[in-house]
This record gives structure tokens, sequence and C-alpha cells, in this order.
């Protein structure tokens, strides 16, 4: 591990979160290399009992989201308890990131205004469900309800078929990296202003964000995107097609790769027929494209398809699970799988190098309240 991987070397962050969000901002952060106290209730971040669980009773997803991490149990009830973590978010803080739900971090007294009242250096990032203002400002919100609300849901799935959530904590995990980008500007800020600042984003306005270029289709037409599967609006081919053994997604979104396509499977027909002849007019016309599309590819298993399409320039990836993922000799070069000592497992590491070299994870995941007395003793 070298200084050019860990920029934020100095920072100090206080994680006052649970869940996925919030963690998983501070985990970029201390990717990076900051100090992360995470500040934790007695019973523990809600995500130490999520996902599955290890034969230690460590939890698979609490362990995804909090290496390179310090635990500190306080009771935020106790005055004294809260009275202590003002002052260390005041005198040791340069980062505050909070995901409590909407009112709570100020009934408590830990709100930005006051502390950042105190020390005109910190950067307080609240990161709430709705936002910080408008008629549901006050609302409580996960995950799934915001891949509803703003949209999501709306354009994933199969056609005629019931509303489906996107199988990763796409909301969540984007609030957090929207929140690690914003601290990262405003710690830039800082270094020429010497003050910090207030920061708001929720998961609602990171839901909206992933949807911009749907939103952009809304405003030529009026018309809502409709589900397209495996697929994209305005794209063909570019989808998932079944082969013998599994799916193959082929991607040939444009006239150059569409002749391409049409030659490496052996279809030159295709190129002279009119409704295929832009790749709008190909959209426009999917259903009979894939008409003579699907019958072929699904004779072959996806590693012959693979071949021909590989020569012929053709962009295409099989269906993978993570299982799958894990053992690709691609996953295994980038080394993004980190070994960390002490860990229940291997983890996913940052998906960023500086100058080819990878941060590492420094530390395995914190039990609960391990470093209370260290850290409150300090």
């Amino acid at each position: 591990m070298s200084d050019a991987t860990q920029p934020l070397v100095g920072i100090t962050v206080v994680e006052i979160g649970t869940s996925v969000a919030a963690p998983y901002g501070s985990w970029i952060l201390g990717c990076l290399g900051a100090r992360v106290i995470k500040i934790e209730a007695a019973r523990g971040d809600d995500a130490r009992k999520w996902g599955r669980i290890f034969p230690d009773g460590r939890s698979s997803f609490f362990e995804a989201l909090n290496a390179n991490k310090e635990s500190v149990v306080v009771d935020l009830r106790d005055a004294s308890e809260r009275q202590w973590l003002e002052q260390f978010c005041v005198e040791k803080a340069d980062v505050v990131l909070q995901n409590m739900r909407p009112g709570k971090i100020a009934e408590l007294g830990l709100d930005g205004p006051k502390l950042c009242l105190q020390n005109k250096r910190l950067v307080y990032f609240n990161l709430g469900a709705f936002g910080a203002v408008g008629p549901k400002a006050e609302e409580p919100g996960y995950d799934p309800l915001m891949q509803a609300a703003g949209g999501i849901m709306s354009v994933t799935g199969e056609p005629d078929r019931p509303p489906v959530r996107v199988g990763v904590s796409l909301v969540d995990m984007g609030s957090g990296m929207w929140a690690a980008i914003g601290i990262l500007a405003a710690l830039y800020r800082r270094a020429g202003t010497g003050r910090g600042c207030i920061m708001d984003g929720s998961l609602y306005e990171t839901s909206i964000a992933w949807v911009k270029n749907q939103v952009g289709m809304v405003q030529v037409d009026g018309v809502d995107p409709e589900k397209v599967g495996s697929g994209a609006r305005g794209m063909a081919p570019y989808q998932a097609y079944e082969c013998s053994d599994g799916f193959l997604v082929i991607s040939a979104p444009n006239d150059n790769l569409f002749e391409r396509l049409c030659h490496a499977l052996e279809q030159p027909h295709l190129l002279a027929d009119d409704r295929f002849a832009t790749n709008q007019l190909r959209y426009a016309n999917l259903t009979a494209l894939n008409a003579q599309l699907m019958p072929l590819i699904a004779q072959k298993p996806r590693a012959h398809w693979s071949a021909l399409l590989g020569s012929a320039g053709v962009p295409y990836a099989p269906v993978c699970t993570i299982t799958d993922m894990l053992a690709d000799e691609q996953t295994q070069a980038l080394g993004i799988i980190q070994s960390v000592p002490g860990a229940a497992s291997d983890l996913v590491g940052l998906p960023i190098s500086f100058d080819g070299e990878r941060p590492v994870l420094r530390t395995a995941p914190p039990k609960l309240g391990q470093h209370t007395a260290e850290i409150k003793g300090a």
C-alpha cells in the first residue's frame, strides 16, 4: 500500500449511520485513507443481522460494507454520551455523515447547524430519504421504496409483468457514492477557503438521478418508457439471447457492429432488409429482427457464439452468476477481490486504481464496540 492510494490520510470521518447508504459512503472514504469512526447503538448496525450469516455469527452484509472502520458504541439516549459525541465531532472530526431517520439527529442535538457553528471547518452530510425540503421531507425510506417512487421499477423487468426491483441496492449504494463525491468536493473547497459546509442528499434524489435518460425520453413526447427486459430503449440488437446452455448478451447498436454481427452469424440477408437499415429502424422492428436471431442463437452453446462474436469484434458477455464472476480470470487479474486479515471472507475492494495501484482494505470490519474504550478514553 502506498501513499498514492490513500489521499485522505489525516481526515477523520464520523459515521452516524446504519444499514447501507451512509455506511457505503464512509466505506469509500475509508478505502481512500480516511479514518472512519462508526457510531453504533448497543444493538449494533441493523446490517449486522442482514444477508447470510457466517458460522461465527458475522453478517455478509455488514462485512461487505464496513472494512476500514472503527466501531464505537454510544447510547444516544444518554445526555453525557451525546455530549461526548458532540465534543468529538467538534474537536476531532473533519466530516460527519449521518443517515438517521428525518428529524432525529436534530432532536439529539447533533445536527449540522449546531456542530458547524462550533467547528467552521466541519463538512456535515445529511443523507436522508426524500430530501431536505418538500412535503415528504420527514418521511422514512428504504431502497425498494425509492426504486418504486423514483421511477426505476416502472422501467425494470419484462413487458406486461409485475414491477421488479433491481436486484442490488442500487439506490442505497448510489446515495452513499453521491455522499462520498459531495464530501470530497467539499474537502477540496475547504482546502482553499478553510470552511466546511452542510450538505444534503437523499435516496429519492439518487433514484431520480439514475433515470435521467428516461426523463430525457419523456421530454421528447410525454410518453413513459416501456419495459424492455434485458434490452435498452432505442438500441437494437442490445439484449440477452438464449443459447443452448444459457444466456448471452449481444450488443450491436450501430450500423458497423450490426454488419459485423450479421456476417458472424452468416445472415448477410438481414443487411438488405429495409426494416433493419438503421438502429432506429431496427429498434422499431425489434420483434421481426428477434424472430430471425433468436431461433438461430438458441441452436448453439454460449462458447460457440462467443468465439464467433469475439473474432468479429462484436461486444458480448455471458450472463454470469456471482460465483461465475468471482471465478472469472478477468476478476482475478484485476485484484478487486481482496483478502483482509481478520475478515470473515474475501471482500470487494474499491473499483478504482491510482497509477495502476488499487487501494487495499487495511482492516477487517470491526466487532461491535471494538474501539469504544480506545477512542472514548483518548
